[in-house]
């Protein structure tokens, strides 16, 4: 297994070489498709396609892939910052039952010299007047990067979509241990981010797959609420699950946490599921 570097020690001359090849083996937009017109060459607008594996058991949207399409850097890019995320919240609006691929309209609330804060519409890319989902965010700036960027050539994975495809915890090698407890695996180049740190991609999947554990299938997830703690910095990660029941809904916390590295709490998060 390769350690990942942290692209903040590289040298100026090789900081978008870096990048660029950090950004091409990262596992969680080139399996999801998802595109980024300030990333990737080619690109114009923020979409990413819904297959069947961003499905829950109904047939509704599971939220973790829309966490994904709709990653909220708190408006800062990486031509521009070292975004790291500090929060993301989604809220399900329609469970885009026949929706082939949505479209994220992203705005930028206000952006200061170390934080930013940003919100996005998710919609039905061939209907953009059908609105999926809302997200807000906030990112803080590791840092600001050398002149000299460049777009990626970054294209997604030729990925068939079909009713028996792998679900999306085994792309990633996410894997149950026990009741609502899941791991990630140790960090390496496909999980983390250029500063290396386990990328946010791996933490939606496994806080959904675990909270869903926890609670039985057959429930849709309304809302999500998550905070990005610290850099997990090692693994594996195991989530930690509790419930908490309402006369209506039911909710559920999942923490993760880093346990080669002191079991060190990375990111906490709740979701909320219709009862």
């Amino acid at each position: 297994m390769i350690a990942p570097d942290d692209i903040r020690n590289s040298h100026s001359d090789a900081w978008w070489s870096t990048f660029g090849n950090s950004w091409t083996q990262l596992l969680t937009y080139r399996y999801m498709g998802r595109t980024n017109p300030v990333l990737d060459n080619g690109a114009h607008t923020v979409t990413m396609p819904l297959r069947h594996n961003t499905r829950n058991t109904m047939g509704g949207i599971m939220a973790a892939p829309l966490c994904i399409a709709a990653a909220e850097s708190g408006g800062m890019h990486d031509d521009t910052h070292i975004p790291n995320p500090l929060t993301a919240v989604l809220q399900i609006l329609d469970d885009a039952r026949g929706v082939r691929r949505v479209r994220v309209i992203p705005e930028t609330l206000h952006l200061g010299r170390n934080m930013g804060f940003s919100r996005s519409t998710i919609v039905d890319d061939d209907a953009p007047h059908r609105i999926i989902a809302l997200s807000t965010g906030s990112a803080i700036s590791l840092g600001e990067p050398p002149s000299g960027y460049r777009k990626v050539d970054n294209p997604p994975l030729e990925i068939v979509d079909a009713s028996d495809m792998a679900p999306l915890h085994e792309v990633f090698g996410i894997r149950r241990i026990g009741p609502g407890v899941w791991e990630i695996p140790r960090l390496d180049q496909h999980t983390a981010s250029p500063d290396a740190a386990l990328h946010l991609g791996p933490q939606h999947i496994a806080m959904e797959a675990a909270a869903v554990d926890i609670v039985g299938a057959g429930r849709q997830i309304r809302s999500c609420h998550v905070m990005f703690v610290a850099r997990g910095k090692c693994g594996p990660f195991h989530t930690h699950c509790s419930v908490l029941q309402g006369n209506s809904t039911c909710g559920v916390r999942v923490d993760i946490t880093d346990v080669g590295n002191g079991s060190r709490l990375v990111s906490s998060s709740s979701a909320v599921f219709d009862r």
